[in-house]
């Protein structure tokens, strides 16, 4: 007899939701553990939902989305020319093997 796969539906939340949830925390004096036990979500959700909804995130958040996600494509940019360029200090060098020959400049 074969089992039949079971479907994990995720749950959704409106904004209005979110914030009040988040009102628990800032507002009742509810801690994040407490307040996710009532409200039946898991703790780290609720400490997401703090930083996007809760009272410093207004403050915090000056950059739009789309300035998010340009400053993360320059962080891997950066690493990457950052790899690129110790990998050309360690060839200048003479550190780096190729073939069994150690390169000399």
């Amino acid at each position: 007899m074969s089992k039949k796969p079971v479907k994990i539906v995720r749950r959704s939340y409106s904004d209005e939701y979110r914030r009040n949830a988040v009102s628990l925390i800032e507002n009742q004096g509810y801690t994040t553990a407490q307040a996710a036990r009532e409200l039946g979500v898991n703790a780290n959700l609720l400490r997401k939902w703090r930083q996007k909804y809760g009272k410093l995130a207004s403050a915090d958040s000056k950059i739009t989305q789309i300035e998010q996600q340009e400053l993360d494509q320059l962080r891997k940019e950066n690493h990457r020319l950052r790899m690129e360029r110790d990998i050309l200090k360690k060839v200048a060098s003479g550190k780096v093997q190729e073939r069994g020959i150690v390169m000399n400049s």
